[in-house]
């Protein structure tokens, strides 16, 4: 099976030049055959790094998360895909335990913030909102979508693994940070095998995030409407 792990940038050069470093090269010990970059028109110095250290680079004629997995699964060959975003958030570490599910019949593979074992960056506050809000879109997406199989924990989070036959017959068009949340409700939809394993998730370890809670949150509202 040949698995690329797409990295997933836009103005990422201060983050990039602290975890690119602790990738793994691509090998049967790191999980992964390739690496590619998707860029969404970074000016930061981020496309000089990656050609400084042999990443091949698609850049995107449009901004959006959804639109960086559409541009890797019409662009990249692969048999299956590891999304990573080099930010802190997600745990390097984690990166060898995809191929083994994806070998083992996973159609889809979640790295779960919510699961035992696991930990979300929100855990060691009082207040979790962004959380509690996963929590919630967790439960509408098995409540109303899941015919079979395990309850999915964390069917939000963008560290995950999906294969080109599946990509394929989800028929995903979110151009958004609703591209994962499509992809996981479409799979449960069709009752695909999804599998999870628990992750860490840490801190982005610099700048902020692109994505703001509160229209981040009415964008997912819209697109569990448009699913139903």
């Amino acid at each position: 099976m040949k698995v690329v792990l797409c990295l997933l940038t836009y103005n990422e050069r201060p983050c990039l030049e602290q975890i690119f470093p602790l990738i793994p090269k691509p090998s049967l010990q790191a999980g992964f055959n390739e690496r590619v970059a998707i860029d969404g028109g970074s000016t930061d110095g981020t496309l000089d790094y990656y050609r400084q250290n042999g990443v091949l680079v698609i850049g995107q004629s449009r901004r959006g998360r959804g639109d960086a997995f559409l541009l890797a699964f019409e662009q990249v060959e692969a048999d299956a895909y590891i999304f990573f975003s080099p930010d802190g958030n997600e745990d390097v570490r984690d990166l060898p335990k995809f191929k083994p599910l994806l070998e083992k019949g996973a159609d889809l593979v979640i790295a779960s913030r919510m699961m035992p074992g696991s930990r979300n960056e929100e855990d060691a506050q009082f207040l979790r909102p962004r959380k509690w809000a996963n929590k919630t879109l967790n439960l509408f997406a098995n409540s109303f979508f899941r015919k079979k199989g395990p309850f999915v924990t964390d069917s939000i989070n963008g560290y995950r693994a999906i294969t080109r036959r599946a990509s394929q017959e989800l028929r995903l068009d979110a151009l958004d940070y609703t591209i994962e949340y499509q992809m996981t409700i479409r799979a449960l939809k069709k009752a695909m095998n999804i599998l999870e394993f628990p992750t860490r998730e840490g801190p982005r370890v610099a700048g902020v995030s692109g994505a703001p809670s509160f229209p981040t949150g009415v964008q997912f509202l819209k697109r569990l409407w448009t699913e139903l």
